[in-house]
Order: structure tokens, then C-alpha cells, then sequence
């Protein structure tokens, strides 16, 4: 399995479990659906222009990603019709911004995945400059903004956009792979009919109002049991080749 297909199959929540960094929650893709994990091209936008994103169509590498600093000045149209476009045909994956777009039913008829700020009529200008391919900073899940720089790898779907600093993707997908295996066994645990509270073994004392401390001693016991049992299997299952992912092809990337 690809890197990229890897990235996108495990998604945002879990690589952000595992040290990807979140990029703000005022992101959300233009059309339901939009999923894609590729290169940063960064790209660097002068308040109210969006000159550098029309250079960075023309220049990035096909198969990367535009991740574009609007510079604070998120209320305008930055991306539209013409530029989602564009951007696919000249084969780049997809867009961030920390901006507003416009035209957004069309750029769903593109299926260009563009994630955005909001939504916003008024037109960019085309002329005041800005910078491409250099090292820009996001708004990020936190008090820190985000670095990304050209080469980190960029992974967004419906629950929102991380980024992968360059060096560090083999640690954080070996260690996603291995966090989603472990989700999976709990969800098939849930659906067989055990306790959330037993399963991850959370203290519901601490909560008000709590009944049943003895039934849920019995239950926790018996699900840290089938759990015990899950994990042998999946070791097994995973010793002759038939774990759900493999991060193979993705610790081995020269990307990396």
C-alpha cells in the first residue's frame, strides 16, 4: 500500500492520536466526502491577494498539496471556480487554507478537495505578491501555530487536517497502525455487547449519581478478558500476514 493511500486509510483522528499535528478546528472541507494526504507546498498570501496561489498552480510539483497562510486576513474568496480548476489540471491534490473560498458548488463539481475557513463573496486581488514553496505558519489545534514546511506530509478528510513534519512519518504511522488495530478490537468488543467503561477502563465513581459498583467489577473482569483474548488473536492473525494494515510500505518511504 502506497504512503498516501496508508495516510488516508487510517485518517486524521487517529494520526493525530499518534503525534500528527492538528491543524485549527475552523478548517472543514468544501464538499463532503473531500479526503486526500500528500506533500506540503506552502504558499504565503499578502492580505485580500491571491497572486502566490496562482504561481503555486503554475509551480508545485503534480501530486502535492497547496497549504496557503492568508496571512490573517481570512475574508475573501481566495480560492474559486478558476483556481480549483486549475489546480487539478495541473494535477495538484489538494487545498488548504486558512482563508475563506468562493464558488464552492462548483468546486464541488470539480472534486478538487479544498478545506477552508468559510465561505466568502468577495474577490481576492491578483497583484500584491506573496512567497511560494517556503516555510509558512498555520493556525494550529493549540496556542502554537503550525510550521509546515515544503515536504511534510498533509493528511485531511471529514474530521479535519493534520500535518506530518518530514522525518517523523515513519514513527507516527507505525505507531497509528498500531492504535487503529487496538480501536478496532474495542469497537468489535462494544458491538459483541461490552461496557465502554470496562473496556478502556475508566473509574465511573468519580461521576455522581454512580450505581452498580459491583456488577461493574464482574463486567471489567470479563472484558479485560476478551480483550486479552482479541489481542492473542490478532498477534497470531498478525504473525501470518493478515493484520488490516501495514506500515511497510510507508516506514520504508525515501520521503520520509
Amino acid at each position: 500500500m502506497a504512503l498516501a493511500d496508508t495516510l488516508t486509510a487510517v485518517g486524521t483522528v487517529a494520526l493525530a492520536r499518534c503525534g500528527a499535528r492538528p491543524f485549527g478546528t475552523h478548517l472543514f472541507s468544501v464538499w463532503p466526502g473531500a479526503a486526500f494526504a500528500a506533500t506540503a507546498f506552502p504558499v504565503r498570501c499578502t492580505p485580500g491577494d491571491n497572486l502566490a496561489i496562482h504561481v503555486a498552480v503554475a509551480q508545485a510539483p503534480p501530486g502535492s498539496a497547496l497549504v496557503v497562510d492568508v496571512a490573517g486576513e481570512a475574508e475573501y474568496g481566495y480560492v474559486d471556480e478558476i483556481l480549483a480548476v486549475a489546480a487539478s489540471t495541473r494535477g495538484v491534490t489538494g487545498i488548504i487554507l486558512d482563508g475563506c473560498v468562493r464558488d464552492i458548488a462548483a468546486i464541488a463539481r470539480c472534486a478538487l478537495p479544498v478545506f477552508g475557513a468559510g465561505v466568502a463573496v468577495r474577490e481576492a486581488g491578483h497583484e500584491a505578491g506573496g512567497s511560494v514553496g517556503r516555510q509558512i505558519s498555520m493556525a494550529a489545534g493549540g496556542p502554537v501555530p503550525l510550521p509546515v514546511r515544503r515536504g511534510d506530509w498533509i493528511v485531511a478528510d471529514d474530521d479535519g487536517v493534520v500535518c506530518l513534519p518530514r522525518g517523523q512519518v515513519s514513527a507516527i504511522i507505525a505507531a497509528t497502525v498500531d492504535s487503529v488495530s487496538r480501536e478496532r478490537e474495542i469497537i468489535d468488543a462494544v458491538y459483541a455487547g461490552e461496557s465502554t467503561l470496562d473496556l478502556l477502563d475508566l473509574d465511573p465513581s468519580r461521576v455522581t449519581g454512580w450505581e452498580g459498583r459491583a456488577e461493574h467489577r464482574a463486567r471489567r473482569s470479563r472484558a479485560l478478558g476478551a480483550l486479552r483474548d482479541t489481542a492473542a488473536h490478532g498477534a497470531e492473525s498478525h504473525s501470518t500476514g493478515r493484520s488490516r494494515f501495514s506500515p511497510r510500505s510507508a516506514v520504508g518511504d525515501p520521503r520520509d
